[in-house]
């Protein structure tokens, strides 16, 4: 609860995050069939990065303030949406941006103050239903979606210690439910071991279909650094891992330090 994501919007993991969120939901939408996009732990929605918390940490300038300025033609979809949606857009401005008629986003966020502000930012923003509430209580209440079809976006604040052991538990109990869902789970990586078991805790939990899209700042060496992170995906709709490559690789060159690397891996198979 102590958590504010305005202190860093835009930064670099944001970016690979929305990058990456907006392949993917274009991916689903090739298929005509309606979809249900649950954002679990949505924020605000939309954020101001030259007042308040944001300009304080000035963590948007080694992040989306590079990505702009940059103009690589592999990130032009995402750096479009943030031009024409500012201010920055969180991932629930940009859900709600690219629903159609029959899609339908369900956004969610636990901290009383943001859940108000995120409430007020989508108001009147058709197909859109914001709750406040526990973002894995959400998994159980909304999925499966009458749709049969759905993208989940989870992406904890992970401000406590046993954060990745939560968001296994839950989320194993999610796929349980709702087998045949687009899980994308965001995840920071500081270094490999508390990733590597999260990725175990899944395999051994019978999920199939799993790969992780990594963009590595530096190496992941120092536990105090927050030196990369990834995004998991649970049964990644097709193309997906191939339209992601360049969008990881020109986040890298933009983004990274000596050392750098970014990629995709597969966790478990089909």
């Amino acid at each position: 609860m102590n958590y504010r994501h305005a202190f860093h919007a835009g930064n670099f993991a944001d970016c690979v995050k929305h990058a990456l969120f907006i392949q993917l939901l274009r991916a689903m939408q090739r298929k005509d069939k309606p979809l249900l996009v649950l954002d679990t732990h949505a924020g605000i929605g939309r954020y101001d990065l030259t007042s308040g918390p944001a300009e304080k940490t000035g963590e948007w300038r080694e992040g989306i303030g590079r990505v702009l300025a940059a103009h690589d033609p592999a990130l032009a979809d995402y750096t479009a949406l943030i031009r024409q949606l500012g201010p920055y857009p969180g991932s629930p401005a940009i859900a709600a941006a690219l629903l159609r008629p029959a899609d339908r986003l369900v956004v969610c966020e636990l901290h009383p103050e943001d859940a108000a502000m995120l409430r007020r930012n989508f108001r009147n923003a058709p197909g859109v239903a914001v709750h406040e509430r526990d973002g894995y209580e959400a998994l159980r209440a909304f999925l499966p979606p009458p749709e049969k079809r759905g993208l989940i976006l989870i992406d904890p604040p992970f401000e406590r210690p046993d954060e990745f052991a939560t968001l296994a538990k839950n989320l194993l109990a999610a796929y349980t439910k709702f087998r045949t869902g687009v899980y994308a789970v965001w995840y920071p990586i500081k270094h490999r071991a508390p990733v590597r078991a999260f990725f175990e805790t899944l395999q051994l939990g019978g999920v199939r279909d799993v790969i992780a899209a990594e963009l590595l700042r530096r190496p992941a060496l120092d536990p105090a650094r927050l030196n990369g992170c990834g995004v998991l995906v649970i049964n990644p709709p097709y193309s997906f891992a191939q339209a992601a490559l360049p969008v990881l690789d020109a986040l890298r060159v933009i983004l990274g330090e000596p050392g750098s690397a970014a990629g995709i891996e597969r966790i478990t198979d089909e």
